[in-house]
């Protein structure tokens, strides 16, 4: 078998979903500096515009467009006074087939969403079942404090710097975790010891009277 027939992906693969996910992770643990700084600048320069400066977010992106616009327009007219072949824009064109694969992707996020929110409230143990129930605690308790385009920007900034910390500590911080989760686990068993399972032994006990309350008449 030939290099060229190893290296090449399969008939019917597409290799543009994993090169996808490569570029978010080198990004997100800051393997491109350069592209994760840009990231970084353009997600404060939102934020600040919108929610320091109280700028009207479409006339933000008004004033965006016309930026990019005017440059290009400059720009194309400098090659053609220059002699030169305008650059190839045909690499920022999206085909049929990777709207698609987008609509696909938006769809099974949505569904996995529903399933494991099921999941969760069904199958779920009750140490899955108290995170949820406090983690979106914690996001109603932010979310009276502080609007959604701050939570955004909040999200993008933990996401650009919680990643590589978790990466460069990651044994450190899975023992703290199955430290705090033996920890719970112990208060938990502690509390149905001496809580819930008398409510469910008193519960049992007053259905077992009723059956035989029922049965005698």
């Amino acid at each position: 078998m030939s290099k060229e027939s190893q290296s090449s992906p399969p008939e019917g693969v597409v290799v543009r979903d994993a090169d996808d996910y490569n570029i978010v992770r080198d990004v997100v643990l800051w393997r491109r500096k350069k592209l994760s700084i840009s990231v970084l600048l353009v997600a404060t320069a939102i934020w600040v515009l919108l929610d320091v400066y109280e700028f009207n977010f479409l006339t933000l992106i008004s004033w965006a467009g016309m930026v990019v616009v005017t440059s290009a327009f400059l720009w194309g007219n400098i090659l053609r006074l220059l002699n030169k072949e305008p650059p190839d824009l045909s690499g920022l064109e999206i085909s049929e087939q990777r709207a698609v694969e987008m609509a696909r992707k938006f769809k099974s996020g949505i569904e996995e969403g529903i399933r494991w929110m099921l999941s969760v409230a069904v199958e779920g143990d009750c140490f899955t079942f108290a995170g949820t129930i406090a983690a979106l605690w914690v996001v109603s308790e932010l979310g009276s404090h502080f609007d959604l385009l701050t939570l955004l920007y909040t999200g993008i900034v933990l996401g650009m710097t919680m990643p590589p910390i978790y990466v460069k500590y990651e044994d450190k911080i899975k023992v703290f975790g199955e430290r705090l989760r033996m920890q719970f686990k112990k208060y938990y068993d502690m509390v149905d010891e001496k809580v819930l399972s008398k409510i469910r032994n008193k519960v049992a006990g007053e259905r077992k009277a009723e059956v035989k309350a029922k049965k005698i008449e």
